[in-house]
């Protein structure tokens, strides 16, 4: 029987408190209910961008970090993604909290005006309205995060996103997890290997997981990505993507960057 779920301690759950704060504001706002652009994303574009023989790289808009604090406060969210895109990203990561990551959902709006490859919006979604206001600023997909989630909210948040033509990136860090992920129809599986409570980073977490992954299923490599030789190993795991926030961030030259981590051949689980 698998260990009830208990909420997250340590960092992910200050973040989590405070996307809770940010979510029960929308509400009583009344703000988020309404999918302004329903025609914006194309459904399916996110995991489809990730299907491809070589190593899709999501590339990320982050300015600041828990475990690095500042990146580069100095990032334009639209000009990067054209960068990323020139250098051969499968679509862009767009971190929307404000709080320790230095996002917003403009910096959203700004990357699908910009580019034509799938932003994803990496937050922590803790409630439906999230959603729609994701799908209203553009977003082809959305994070949910295992850890940060009962799993019952869980499900529930990736129907609603299903219904609003959102793909989901679905992250865990555990076997119990990536079960759980199972029931989740046609999502992206993220393996991260940082440990978002204590913020440290196991490269055995991505190792173990990622051959668990069925065939079927996008699995996505996350966290602690710098070189292509990185990527390389996280492709000889089964990796059909990777995620790359930090080291991308802080570049002068985001187009080189992508560029130097793409090509790597894909190798086919099971």
């Amino acid at each position: 029987m698998a260990p009830k779920w208990q909420p997250p301690k340590g960092v992910l759950a200050d973040l989590v408190a405070s996307a809770r704060v940010r979510a029960e504001a929308l509400v009583r706002a009344g703000v988020g209910g309404d999918v302004l652009h329903a025609g914006f994303p194309a459904p399916g574009a996110f995991v489809s961008a990730l299907r491809r023989p070589t190593v899709g790289v999501i590339a990320e808009i982050k300015r600041r970090s828990p475990s690095k604090g500042t990146l580069n406060d100095e990032l334009r969210a639209g000009l990067r993604s054209c960068e990323y895109e020139r250098g051969g990203a499968s679509a862009i990561s767009v971190l929307t909290e404000p709080d320790r990551f230095g996002g917003c959902l403009a910096d959203l709006t700004e990357v699908r005006k910009s580019v034509r490859i799938p932003p994803l919006r990496k937050d922590f979604i803790v409630h439906p309205i999230q959603l729609s206001e994701a799908r209203s600023a553009g977003a082809c997909a959305v994070l949910l995060i295992a850890r940060a989630l009962d799993p019952s909210l869980a499900a529930e948040l990736a129907g609603v996103a299903g219904s609003l033509g959102l793909d989901v990136l679905y992250e865990v860090r555990d076997e119990v997890e990536l079960a759980r992920a199972m029931d989740v129809r046609a999502c992206a599986i993220g393996i991260n290997t940082r440990n978002l409570e204590t913020l440290e980073i196991d490269p055995t977490v991505g190792e173990r997981l990622l051959r668990l992954v069925p065939p079927e299923r996008v699995a996505v490599y996350e966290s602690g990505i710098v070189t292509r030789a990185d990527v390389e190993r996280a492709a000889s795991w089964g990796a059909d993507a990777v995620l790359v926030g930090s080291s991308l961030s802080k570049v002068v030259d985001g187009a080189a960057a992508v560029r130097a981590l793409t090509g790597v051949r894909a190798v086919r689980r099971g």
